[in-house]
């Protein structure tokens, strides 16, 4: 809307104006009396009305009603005119009392509710018109909600307050009986979730919401296959971790993204024993700039850390994060260092320097095809990068140390799992004569991490295919980036010293069934627009992972989704027998005998062949 037409539509309605407050007042007489207006109150209209007029729209342009925008006008614009009005008249009141004019108050009662009536119409008639004139050049969006809950009724009234020009709600489908041939926020309930496809036909609808952010994977999955069925475009609300993080807020619409499908009950935080041991504290976070530490660094940022150190060997990574932590949370103090963890004296600078409280050690090489390749980086950096890290935070007195650790290191078959199992061993001998309490978080796959399955998919889909799935049977644990990092915190809280935590992962799922569900995301039917070709499994992959050996068991924590291994009993003089070994060796063989020693069940393919 031009400036010009801004100044158009105000003057148009300051003369409607100026028209109903000349009127009304002669009106009002014509109702008092009868139809005959006496010499005595045709004198006083006479004199009085210009005045009583000018007053009156002084007040009204005073109050703001020519600068509201009536094309759009809700409820509130309406209690705006009774205020307008009322003022007017009492205004209006005031003066004929000060000045002694004889107009009877029955008059100025009848003018109000005639002001009142004639105002409010010819505000209804400006937005009726509008409304007339957009859907006349098909500018608006027939949009359908799905849940007819409170995040349903709330995204109406959003979408009813900012986008009323543009888009026309029809409804709400949801599956609750009792809320059948019902109303929310105004609107009708049309129907189930099965009937959508007609609900979508019968009402021309364009868009589709889906509204319901506490829902699980499996029901945002039943709900996206019936809405694609109707050619509707498909958008959905953030879920509760998005808007739990300030990621997005109740009106963020977005696409149905991989994650939806995956979606568990939220995890519930006790955020007095997460600020307990993290608020006010010199927090220290190794590989800050990797897909784990970045939103470690985010939601410590939330909690109040005293300081926060963000290390990392990539300092493009490291810078990135810095900067949108500044803009997030400019009140939060952060040091950024670039660092390599398996530089002893380097790190032993970092550590006399900030002296960290709390230490979360996310630094690890993961890609296990690349470390079948090269051992001996990977031992370098996974296990003496931190055991460098754990001894330090030891010597320097750190309160908590917490490890990120796999799935991948139980019943290991791949270098890259049975050096990431090393760490845990190491963790556990340095707890047995340390003040620092020493834990380590075990999860699976985390969606959307640099370097997963997901990213490739996508690389894979935008080139038109094929997407490569190693096995049609290989299944994963997955969590969100939010998820995990939620867990990590809680898990911390828990600390007494040595503990491995695992979390409630869910279900596994099948990689093949994440790139079916991923293509369809994309508008496109698996096997016949992109292709699925199974490459076969590399070297060091796992048809199946796990989270225990069979020798471990499991005891209950506080936390429901949070579970503690039963850890054998470590032989802390042949774990520093074999570290040796690996320290002085770059050997392939040697490493990865010295690595089956120290985990019996290692199962190296390269050592059987």
């Amino acid at each position: 809307m031009t400036y010009l037409k801004l100044i158009r539509d105000k003057l148009k309605l300051l003369l409607i104006d100026a028209i109903i407050l000349a009127v009304m007042p002669i009106m009002a007489v014509l109702l008092r009396f009868e139809g005959e207006i006496p010499a005595a109150e045709f004198d006083i209209i006479r004199t009085g009305l210009p005045w009583m007029v000018l007053l009156s729209l002084a007040v009204f342009y005073f109050y703001g009603m020519y600068h509201r925008m009536w094309h759009y006008a809700r409820m509130r614009d309406l209690i705006a005119i009774v205020g307008a009005v009322t003022l007017s008249q009492a205004s209006v009141f005031i003066l004929t009392v000060l000045f002694s004019i004889a107009i009877p108050r029955s008059v100025m009662i009848i003018t109000w509710l005639l002001d009142l009536g004639a105002i409010g119409a010819s505000r209804l008639m400006f937005k009726i018109n509008f409304d007339l004139v957009t859907e006349s050049k098909g500018g608006r969006e027939n949009l359908l909600i799905v849940g007819a809950g409170d995040a349903g009724a709330m995204l109406a009234r959003e979408l009813e307050q900012n986008d009323a020009a543009t888009i026309s709600i029809v409804g709400f489908v949801d599956d609750d009986e009792k809320k059948q041939k019902g109303r929310l926020a105004g609107f009708p309930i049309l129907g189930t979730i099965r009937d959508l496809p007609a609900v979508v036909r019968k009402h021309k609808v364009d868009t589709i919401v889906i509204a319901i952010p506490s829902a699980d994977g499996d029901a945002i999955r039943q709900i996206d296959r019936q809405c694609r069925k109707t050619g509707a475009n498909v958008r959905i609300m953030p879920g509760i971790y998005e808007m739990i993080s300030g990621e997005a807020g109740m009106g963020g619409l977005r696409e149905i993204r991989l994650e939806d499908l995956l979606r568990r009950d939220p995890i519930q935080l006790d955020f007095d024993q997460i600020t307990g041991y993290i608020a006010g504290k010199t927090v220290l976070i190794t590989g800050a700039g990797g897909s784990i530490g970045s939103e470690l660094s985010r939601q410590i940022s939330r909690v109040g850390a005293k300081e926060i150190i963000l290390l990392g060997r990539g300092e493009n990574s490291i810078y990135e994060i810095h900067q949108e932590l500044r803009r997030k949370f400019p009140d939060q103090t952060y040091h950024t260092v670039i660092a390599n963890i398996t530089d002893r004296e380097r790190m032993e600078r970092i550590f006399k320097r900030f002296q960290p409280q709390v230490v979360f050690h996310a630094a690890a090489h993961k890609h296990v095809p690349l470390m079948e390749i090269q051992p001996e980086e990977a031992v370098k950096n996974n296990v003496f990068g931190t055991k460098n890290v754990a001894e330090l935070a030891d010597e320097n007195q750190a309160e908590i140390f917490v490890l990120i650790s796999t799935d991948k290191a139980v019943n290991p078959t791949s270098v890259m799992g049975a050096t990431k199992r090393t760490a845990e061993l190491v963790l556990q001998e340095i707890n047995q004569h340390s003040k620092t309490k020493f834990v380590t978080v075990r999860f699976g796959n985390v969606l959307g991490s640099r370097g997963s399955v997901v990213p490739l998919f996508e690389k894979q889909i935008a080139a038109g295919g094929p997407v490569t799935v190693t096995h049609k049977e290989m299944t994963r644990f997955f969590m969100t980036i939010p998820e995990a990092v939620q867990l990590v915190l809680q898990a911390g809280s828990q600390a007494e010293g040595g503990e491995v935590f695992l979390f409630d992962m869910g279900k596994p799922v099948k990689i093949n069934d994440m790139a079916e569900d991923l293509i369809r995301l994309h508008g496109l039917t698996p096997g016949r627009d992109i292709k699925i070709v199974y490459t076969g499994l590399r070297p060091g992959e796992k048809l199946y992972e796990e989270l225990l050996t069979s020798e471990e068991g499991t005891t209950s924590t506080k936390h429901k989704k949070i579970f503690k291994a039963r850890i054998q009993p470590l032989d802390g003089a042949k774990l520093k027998q074999n570290l040796q070994i690996l320290k002085n060796n770059t050997d392939r063989e040697i490493i990865l005998k010295t690595l089956k020693n120290m985990i019996p069940t290692y199962k190296s393919k390269q050592l059987e062949d």
